[in-house]
């Protein structure tokens, strides 16, 4: 692989390769609240809420990988992988915080979506103009990775 590639996605690979290991993480607490149920049954609530906050992370994450490399890939890397990163963040408070009580869940969820649109905008803008850049020559890429990177921080309030 080229290394001028490499460099434009490395940064989306790591924050894959971070969220595939806190998929581990999850998957491993489920096994261990599974084995508790089995040598208690009336733990079964326990259980029940990681496995429940387990599958509503995996239920996302697919969107998630998408919305993260199109980002990325058609605008531009630093900021989609800050968002990534803040989602990976965001996800383990959700999955925490559906083990408590149940609206104490809600936070992560929310911001959560907010990051989420985030990759979105970013994706379907990037997307847009290299589609307008295709058929009629017109590039707005500087203005749109400039405009990335000044409201990624504009993520971090809460």
């Amino acid at each position: 692989m080229d290394s001028d590639i490499q460099d434009d996605v490395v940064l989306l690979g790591i924050v894959t390769l971070l969220s595939a290991l806190q998929n581990v993480l999850f998957a491993y607490k489920v096994e261990i609240e599974s084995k508790m149920m089995t040598a208690k049954s009336s733990q079964r609530s326990g259980f029940d809420r990681v496995s429940i906050a387990n599958h509503n992370c995996i239920e996302v994450y697919p969107t998630f990988i998408v919305l993260l490399w199109s980002a990325g890939v058609f605008c531009t890397q630093a900021p989609a992988a800050f968002a990534g990163l803040l989602y990976l963040v965001v996800r383990h408070k959700y999955f925490i915080g559906y083990l408590g009580e149940s609206n104490q869940s809600l936070p992560g969820f929310i911001f959560g979506k907010r990051l989420m649109a985030f990759l979105f905008i970013m994706a379907s803008a990037g997307l847009i103009n290299y589609v307008l850049n295709y058929f009629c020559g017109v590039d707005f890429l500087y203005y749109i990775q400039t405009a990335s990177k000044a409201s990624a921080a504009l993520l971090l309030i809460p």
